[in-house]
């Protein structure tokens, strides 16, 4: 094959991915707010990390750094390359890319790559990458049961056998290989996109029923048989009980947050930062903004992920077809539900689940998978005439 043929087979591959209707600009609302957070996250990271990066690294933005070289840049190319590949030339690699997560899911609990961290096993180490399968896995299970329901459209689903019966056994199966981790907010995500997903695919109410019975008795069972779910929950009911204990976190972000008044104590210049709110870059970071930038700044926050939300659920009413308005329901309920929880956990009106604010917290994992998601949702923004938008 000469460098001529070459040159024509490559831009035949490409277009084939590509495909040839795509002929829409992606929606610019949705981009502009992820950028808005993306920047506004690093903007709240070089604050929030400053200290115990500096303890731990001797680099005051080491952490902001690690999350613009491994999450950012790697996040932002994969999801330029997803927002302009055709995503229904991509379907056919979706059994692959699901059972290739399941497969690193049962690595991190057999292998001696996994890192344990807490009492916890969500990560493994392959050389210098480290990373968490679970956070890929909320991707992963939204495009495999887009294409499962998509098959099943309407007919079967109404069926048990062939509806909810395997539906609850693909379900069944991911959630137990995150609960062995454990990893509970991101079960709750896993859960609330893929069940609502089912349910706007055409879910009877007399299967919605059993999935709920079915819910509430596992989650149940999960809480009351671990002491410390259980002291969340309790502490959760009743934040006075224990200010030292199993209450320290969530008094702490509350701290935080009211001492932030309406415009906050200025940027940068967080006390809770200083070792006194656990995970500060992490899963409590929204405690720092509202501390720093105050009450206004932080609704004005719970807005963009609102107009997020609203974005998502637009382009999926408006998708071309089933398997793009699933994915794009999946993806919206994933991102909205996970900021939901744990906006509300740091101001009080949700339990302690340690999840990530999606685009914000620090975690490379999670960036990168929220941003592959982006990209696909961009993609199928692609394809809405427009007369719709």
């Amino acid at each position: 094959m000469n460098r001529g043929q070459k040159q024509n087979f490559l831009r035949r591959w490409w277009q084939h991915f590509q495909g040839n209707d795509q002929h829409h600009q992606p929606d610019y609302w949705l981009l502009t707010y992820v950028i808005i957070l993306l920047v506004f996250g690093l903007l709240m990271l070089a604050s929030a990390s400053s200290v115990q990066s500096f303890e731990r690294f001797g680099d005051s933005y080491y952490i902001l750094k690690n999350q613009i070289v491994k999450g950012i840049i790697p996040g932002l190319l994969l999801a330029w390359w997803l927002s302009i590949i055709s995503y229904q030339r991509l379907k056919k690699f979706v059994p692959v890319f699901f059972f290739a997560i399941v497969a690193l899911l049962l690595a991190v609990l057999v292998t001696h790559y996994a890192f344990h961290w807490g009492g916890a096993s969500r990560w493994l180490v392959l050389g210098p990458i480290v990373f968490q399968p679970s956070e890929f896995m909320k991707l992963a299970l939204v495009l495999y049961l887009a294409a499962w329901l998509e098959k099943r459209l309407p007919d079967q689903l109404k069926n048990w056998q062939q509806g909810l019966l395997p539906f609850m056994l693909i379900m069944g199966a991911v959630a137990l290989l995150i609960i062995l981790q454990p990893d509970m907010g991101t079960l709750l995500v896993i859960l609330v996109s893929g069940f609502l997903m089912y349910f706007l695919a055409g879910l009877p109410w007399k299967h919605l029923a059993a999935i709920a019975a079915i819910l509430i008795v596992g989650l149940g069972t999960l809480v009351v048989a671990e002491p410390y779910r259980f002291a969340r929950l309790t502490t959760f009911l009743n934040p006075e009980q224990d200010k030292q204990g199993a209450g320290y976190h969530i008094q702490q972000a509350k701290i935080a947050v009211g001492s932030g008044g309406l415009f906050g104590v200025g940027i940068g210049k967080s006390r809770q930062k200083f070792n006194y709110l656990p995970q500060v870059y992490g899963d409590s970071i929204f405690a720092i903004v509202g501390e720093e930038l105050g009450f206004i700044a932080s609704t004005l926050l719970v807005l963009l992920y609102l107009l997020l939300g609203f974005r998502g659920f637009y382009i999926a009413k408006r998708a071309p077809e089933a398997f793009g308005k699933l994915v794009a329901i999946g993806i919206t309920s994933w991102f909205t539900f996970q900021a939901f929880i744990n906006i509300g956990a740091m101001i009080g009106i949700m339990p302690l689940t340690g999840i990530p604010l999606p685009f914000v917290s620090h975690g490379s994992s999670s960036l990168v998978s929220c941003l592959l998601a982006v990209g696909i949702l961009l993609n199928i923004s692609r394809y809405i005439s427009h007369k719709t938008r």
